[in-house]
């Protein structure tokens, strides 16, 4: 994908090349997103008067997010929680003062509903007030910010894509994981939370297909199960294909069991349950074991003209990818979901060395250098061209948020107000917010000096 920003009322001749160009991009998003982001240098005038007097223009020549049609609720497929009728808000949380973009969702949830799914699983149901419908595409993930622990962790958008201000996330109890356990333990109806997204190209909006193979282990079903039932509500399921295989340790531990042996029974629709072990309360009947190369053999024989998604635990997607390429899938049709943030700047330095390294270099000291001036510090640092801005800034010792490192949650999102990046990103920021100015520092390499408001 290539993207150009401008404040320029001279760059505008170009907003009709540029709304095809983005259209075109927004229907064949891939997860190696690349973006070449320009924003001309300063001439005086503050930056904020600058989309006051071109965001009309600007704005025709960005498209909004690609979404999928929004479906009518099945009649006959029955939600996988029941929204508890929502009480006043409590006001607990401010966490937004800003005025509220209809179109985005970023900004203060209220919990309307808590579903207790397993022992250690719960579905939150969450409604964005000043939106009219929450668009997102099914597979697709939000950046839940708790701001009495400074905290934010990414969830997997559980529910289908309705056309309503309402959204689920489905989120696993982790042992001594800070959010997770907040989110279970002192979260209530009518408590206020603040999502930001939807982010991610995990979707089969962005991957279409006719046949479709789900394999997913553990909490990772939560965005399996947001394109399942999508794909399920669309004309009413008429010609799916799906095969679905799904792995829990226990049978207590199956998320959204009861949805599952439902969909069991559905015309189109495969579904195999795999349990490690039984337990005192029920003794498992269906496979046991892990996820091996003689079931996909027995129960997906055509796995190689699916469309393929996988989500699940690091061990599991290690595991999964031999037996698909076995199966003579191809990669090019399988797509893969896993969080793994919340790297540490050192851990990310010593990491980026290390490639660096191996590639023959040293980090820091390839390519042609730019300067990097962070307005709100007034630090400026050196950045070469193989270097990302948010390394940078990191190894000269500034505190820069940062998450996935790889252009994904979008937590680091920052406002360039000048100069140009060559941007790589993995969906963590929209075609909105880039025609605004904003850029992910994680992912971004410098074309020339740059002005950052951070």
């Amino acid at each position: 994908m290539r993207y150009r920003h401008s404040t320029l009322a001279s760059r505008l001749v170009d907003a009709a090349a540029a709304a095809v160009t983005a259209a075109e991009d927004a229907a064949t998003l891939s997860p190696a997103g690349k973006a070449t982001f320009r924003v001309p240098a300063r001439t005086g005038r503050a930056w904020a008067e600058w989309p006051a007097q071109t965001s009309a223009a600007a704005g025709a020549a960005w498209p909004a997010q690609a979404t999928m049609a929004a479906p009518a609720a099945p009649s006959t497929y029955p939600a996988a929680t029941t929204p508890a009728v929502p009480p006043a808000p409590t006001g607990q949380l401010a966490v937004v003062e800003e005025p509220l973009d209809p179109e985005l969702l970023t900004g203060p949830v209220e919990v309307t509903g808590i579903t207790q799914v397993t022992n250690d699983v719960k579905t939150f149901e969450l409604r964005a007030g000043w939106m009219s419908a929450v668009d997102f595409a099914p597979g697709q993930y939000v950046t839940m910010r708790i701001p009495e622990l400074g905290l934010e962790r990414c969830y997997s958008i559980s529910s289908a894509p309705f056309g309503a201000n309402i959204f689920t996330i489905t989120v696993k109890r982790v042992p001594g994981g800070a959010v997770s356990t907040h989110l279970h333990d002192n979260v209530q109806v009518g408590d206020r939370l603040h999502a930001d997204g939807p982010y991610g190209l995990f979707s089969t909006s962005f991957h279409q297909a006719e046949r479709h193979l789900f394999l997913s282990a553990g909490s990772g079903i939560t965005p399996i199960m947001s394109m399942v039932r999508s794909l399920l509500a669309r004309q009413g399921g008429f010609g799916t294909d799906i095969v679905f295989v799904h792995s829990a340790s226990t049978p207590e531990d199956i998320i959204f069991r009861a949805e599952l042996e439902q969909l069991a029974e559905v015309a189109g629709v495969s579904v195999t349950i795999l349990c490690s072990r039984g337990t005192e309360a029920e003794t498992w009947t269906g496979r046991h074991g892990r996820i091996d190369a003689a079931t996909l053999a027995e129960v997906i024989p055509d796995a190689a003209d699916r469309e393929t998604f996988v989500c699940g635990p690091g061990p599991y997607m290690d595991a999964v990818r031999p037996l698909l390429a076995d199966a003579g899938v191809s990669q090019a049709r399988t797509h893969e979901e896993s969080f793994v943030f919340a790297t540490s700047p050192a851990d990310r330095l010593a990491r980026t060395g290390a490639r660096a390294k191996a590639a023959g270099g040293a980090a820091g000291v390839t390519g042609v250098s730019h300067a990097v001036e962070f307005t709100v510090s007034g630090r400026v640092v050196d950045c070469d061209e193989s270097t990302t801005v948010l390394d940078s800034a990191l190894d000269a010792g500034l505190s820069v948020p940062s998450s996935c490192s790889e252009g994904a949650c979008g937590t680091c999102k920052s406002v360039l107000v000048s100069g140009e990046v060559e941007m790589k990103h993995a969906g963590g920021i929209r075609p909105k917010e880039i025609a605004a100015g904003k850029f992910l520092p994680c992912c971004s390499t410098p074309l020339t000096d740059l002005v950052v408001e951070r």
